[in-house]
Protein backbone atom coordinates (compact mmCIF):
# COMPACT_ATOMS: atom_id res chain seq x y z
CA UNK A 1 0.00 0.00 0.00
CA UNK A 2 3.09 2.49 0.87
CA UNK A 3 4.05 1.93 -2.52
CA UNK A 4 0.92 2.66 -4.41
CA UNK A 5 0.54 5.76 -2.28
CA UNK A 6 4.36 6.97 -2.94
CA UNK A 7 3.60 6.22 -6.63
CA UNK A 8 0.51 8.41 -6.47
CA UNK A 9 2.07 11.04 -4.87
CA UNK A 10 5.55 11.08 -7.63
CA UNK A 11 2.75 11.10 -10.08
CA UNK A 12 0.41 13.99 -9.29
CA UNK A 13 3.68 15.71 -8.44
CA UNK A 14 4.91 15.32 -11.82
CA UNK A 15 1.46 15.91 -13.60
CA UNK A 16 0.70 19.24 -11.55
CA UNK A 17 3.97 20.90 -12.97
CA UNK A 18 4.56 19.29 -16.12
CA UNK A 19 4.74 19.95 -19.56
CA UNK A 20 3.83 16.50 -21.78
CA UNK A 21 4.87 16.30 -24.97
CA UNK A 22 4.33 13.22 -27.26
CA UNK A 23 6.82 12.53 -30.39
CA UNK A 24 7.00 11.11 -33.43
CA UNK A 25 10.48 10.64 -35.54
CA UNK A 26 10.30 11.69 -38.71
CA UNK A 27 13.20 10.59 -39.61
CA UNK A 28 12.69 6.77 -38.76
CA UNK A 29 9.28 6.96 -40.31
CA UNK A 30 11.11 7.42 -43.67
CA UNK A 31 12.58 3.70 -43.13
CA UNK A 32 9.34 1.96 -42.56
CA UNK A 33 10.86 1.82 -38.43
CA UNK A 34 8.41 3.81 -36.20
CA UNK A 35 10.32 5.62 -33.05
CA UNK A 36 7.36 7.05 -30.69
CA UNK A 37 7.81 8.10 -27.23
CA UNK A 38 6.52 10.76 -24.19
CA UNK A 39 8.37 13.43 -22.88
CA UNK A 40 7.45 15.47 -19.39
CA UNK A 41 8.66 17.87 -16.76
CA UNK A 42 10.38 16.90 -13.90
CA UNK A 43 11.97 19.51 -12.48
CA UNK A 44 13.13 23.32 -13.35
CA UNK A 45 15.12 22.16 -16.27
CA UNK A 46 14.91 18.52 -16.41
CA UNK A 47 12.51 16.15 -18.27
CA UNK A 48 12.29 12.52 -18.49
CA UNK A 49 11.67 11.19 -21.77
CA UNK A 50 10.39 6.94 -22.59
CA UNK A 51 10.47 6.47 -26.50
CA UNK A 52 9.69 2.75 -27.79
CA UNK A 53 11.55 2.12 -31.48
CA UNK A 54 10.81 -1.05 -33.73
CA UNK A 55 11.53 -2.52 -36.80
CA UNK A 56 9.25 -5.23 -38.46
CA UNK A 57 11.17 -5.67 -40.68
CA UNK A 58 11.18 -9.68 -41.15
CA UNK A 59 13.59 -9.34 -43.91
CA UNK A 60 15.15 -6.38 -46.04
CA UNK A 61 17.41 -8.21 -48.85
CA UNK A 62 15.12 -11.63 -48.61
CA UNK A 63 17.87 -13.63 -46.37
CA UNK A 64 19.25 -11.12 -43.44
CA UNK A 65 16.46 -10.36 -40.69
CA UNK A 66 16.09 -6.86 -39.41
CA UNK A 67 13.76 -7.33 -36.20
CA UNK A 68 14.65 -5.02 -33.38
CA UNK A 69 12.65 -3.61 -30.26
CA UNK A 70 14.22 -1.12 -28.19
CA UNK A 71 12.67 0.65 -25.24
CA UNK A 72 14.83 4.02 -24.30
CA UNK A 73 14.13 5.65 -20.72
CA UNK A 74 15.88 8.89 -20.22
CA UNK A 75 16.58 11.83 -18.41
CA UNK A 76 17.41 14.91 -19.89
CA UNK A 77 19.33 18.27 -18.79
CA UNK A 78 18.23 21.62 -20.67
CA UNK A 79 21.10 24.10 -20.47
CA UNK A 80 18.34 26.92 -21.62
CA UNK A 81 15.08 26.17 -20.71
CA UNK A 82 12.99 22.51 -21.12
CA UNK A 83 11.92 22.48 -24.21
CA UNK A 84 13.82 25.06 -26.23
CA UNK A 85 17.49 25.01 -27.38
CA UNK A 86 20.73 22.10 -26.05
CA UNK A 87 19.95 19.16 -23.49
CA UNK A 88 21.92 16.41 -22.78
CA UNK A 89 20.62 13.09 -21.58
CA UNK A 90 21.49 9.72 -19.77
CA UNK A 91 19.57 6.45 -20.31
CA UNK A 92 20.13 3.01 -20.13
CA UNK A 93 17.12 0.64 -21.63
CA UNK A 94 16.99 -2.77 -23.01
CA UNK A 95 16.55 -4.23 -26.81
CA UNK A 96 15.28 -7.63 -28.27
CA UNK A 97 16.25 -8.30 -31.87
CA UNK A 98 16.42 -10.61 -34.63
CA UNK A 99 19.47 -9.15 -36.80
CA UNK A 100 22.08 -9.51 -39.04
CA UNK A 101 25.05 -6.82 -37.97
CA UNK A 102 26.79 -4.73 -40.52
CA UNK A 103 29.92 -7.05 -40.33
CA UNK A 104 27.82 -10.03 -41.25
CA UNK A 105 25.69 -8.57 -44.40
CA UNK A 106 27.81 -10.76 -47.33
CA UNK A 107 27.05 -14.14 -45.30
CA UNK A 108 24.25 -15.85 -44.05
CA UNK A 109 24.55 -15.29 -40.18
CA UNK A 110 22.44 -13.61 -38.10
CA UNK A 111 21.82 -13.10 -34.38
CA UNK A 112 18.55 -13.81 -32.10
CA UNK A 113 19.15 -12.13 -28.67
CA UNK A 114 18.18 -9.39 -26.08
CA UNK A 115 20.70 -6.43 -24.38
CA UNK A 116 20.71 -3.66 -23.05
CA UNK A 117 22.39 -0.15 -23.73
CA UNK A 118 23.80 2.82 -21.57
CA UNK A 119 24.61 5.94 -23.13
CA UNK A 120 23.94 9.39 -23.61
CA UNK A 121 21.92 11.49 -26.18
CA UNK A 122 22.65 14.81 -27.45
CA UNK A 123 20.12 17.01 -28.70
CA UNK A 124 18.19 19.98 -29.89
CA UNK A 125 14.57 21.66 -29.34
CA UNK A 126 13.58 23.94 -31.70
CA UNK A 127 10.12 25.83 -30.66
CA UNK A 128 7.84 26.15 -33.83
CA UNK A 129 4.93 27.44 -32.14
CA UNK A 130 2.93 27.20 -28.63
CA UNK A 131 2.16 23.42 -29.41
CA UNK A 132 4.57 21.85 -31.45
CA UNK A 133 8.35 21.58 -31.23
CA UNK A 134 11.34 19.54 -33.37
CA UNK A 135 13.46 17.62 -31.26
CA UNK A 136 16.96 17.19 -33.23
CA UNK A 137 19.05 13.96 -31.65
CA UNK A 138 21.74 11.95 -32.00
CA UNK A 139 23.07 9.37 -29.23
CA UNK A 140 24.88 6.14 -28.54
CA UNK A 141 26.76 4.27 -25.62
CA UNK A 142 27.61 0.81 -24.34
CA UNK A 143 25.57 -2.11 -26.04
CA UNK A 144 25.62 -5.14 -24.32
CA UNK A 145 24.26 -8.26 -26.02
CA UNK A 146 23.19 -11.57 -25.50
CA UNK A 147 22.40 -13.73 -28.26
CA UNK A 148 22.58 -17.17 -30.70
CA UNK A 149 24.36 -17.00 -33.71
CA UNK A 150 21.89 -19.04 -36.89
CA UNK A 151 22.21 -19.63 -40.42
CA UNK A 152 19.35 -17.64 -42.24
CA UNK A 153 19.20 -19.99 -45.15
CA UNK A 154 18.72 -23.29 -43.30
CA UNK A 155 22.49 -24.39 -42.86
CA UNK A 156 22.45 -26.98 -40.09
CA UNK A 157 26.30 -26.09 -39.27
CA UNK A 158 29.11 -27.37 -37.73
CA UNK A 159 26.94 -27.94 -34.51
CA UNK A 160 24.30 -29.88 -35.61
CA UNK A 161 21.88 -27.12 -34.33
CA UNK A 162 21.29 -24.52 -36.99
CA UNK A 163 23.81 -22.17 -35.41
CA UNK A 164 27.12 -21.05 -36.37
CA UNK A 165 28.77 -20.57 -33.06
CA UNK A 166 29.53 -23.15 -30.22
CA UNK A 167 27.87 -21.13 -26.91
CA UNK A 168 26.02 -23.31 -24.59
CA UNK A 169 23.91 -20.75 -23.96
CA UNK A 170 24.15 -17.45 -24.68
CA UNK A 171 27.15 -15.44 -26.94
CA UNK A 172 27.95 -12.76 -25.62
CA UNK A 173 29.41 -9.44 -27.72
CA UNK A 174 30.01 -5.90 -25.74
CA UNK A 175 30.38 -2.67 -27.91
CA UNK A 176 30.16 1.36 -28.00
CA UNK A 177 28.34 2.39 -31.27
CA UNK A 178 26.18 4.87 -32.13
CA UNK A 179 21.77 3.85 -32.26
CA UNK A 180 19.83 6.30 -32.09
CA UNK A 181 19.13 10.16 -33.71
CA UNK A 182 16.46 11.40 -35.85
CA UNK A 183 13.92 14.24 -35.76
CA UNK A 184 10.95 14.06 -33.52
CA UNK A 185 8.10 15.93 -34.02
CA UNK A 186 6.56 16.67 -30.66
CA UNK A 187 3.38 17.94 -29.85
CA UNK A 188 2.20 19.65 -26.62
CA UNK A 189 -0.72 17.81 -24.88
Amino acid sequence: MKKIFLLAIILFSVHSQSQTFIKFNGATALLAIPNVGVETSIGEKTTFSFDVMASFWKSFNGHSPMEFYTFTPEIRYHFKEKYDGFYVGGHAGPDIYRIQKWNYWNTNEYEHGFGYRLGVTIGYNIKLSDKFLLDVFAGGGWHQGFYKGYYSDGTIGPYGNGRYERAKDWNKSGEWMPYRGGVMISYKL
